[in-house]
């Protein structure tokens, strides 16, 4: 059986993505920091996406990104104790809401001769 060349094989060695990669920040003390995010196991992980148009279908046009490399995004998030790194998720939750008072708030008027 002859042996596939890197040019000849059909499915490439590592799968990761071929250029820089959109990555969702927030501002931090120093500029902006990549956000983490949790996988649905509880893990943390870095995200990013292949297209623009993919991280604001997922987070919104407002998202602010910036362009990284899958390495520079993991040498990023590395020191922080974050491994993984998660390339166009398709399933976000939506952004927490304020809860609403369990118990409403009630006003009562007292009137003489009320006798309730």
């Amino acid at each position: 059986m002859p042996e596939l060349v890197c040019g000849d094989d059909p499915e490439p060695s590592e799968r990761t993505p071929a250029g820089p990669l959109f990555v969702p920040v927030r501002p931090g003390p120093a500029g902006c920091a990549a956000r983490l995010f949790r996988t649905p196991l509880g893990d943390r992980t870095a995200v990013a996406f292949t297209s623009a148009r993919r991280l604001a279908g997922t987070l919104g046009p407002d998202q602010p990104w910036i362009r990284l490399a899958e390495p520079a995004l993991r040498a990023l998030t590395a020191p922080l104790g974050v491994t993984t790194v998660t390339v166009d998720p398709t399933f976000s939750a939506p952004a927490p809401v304020p809860a609403a008072p369990s118990i409403p708030h009630l006003v009562f008027r007292v009137t003489e001769g009320s006798t309730r």
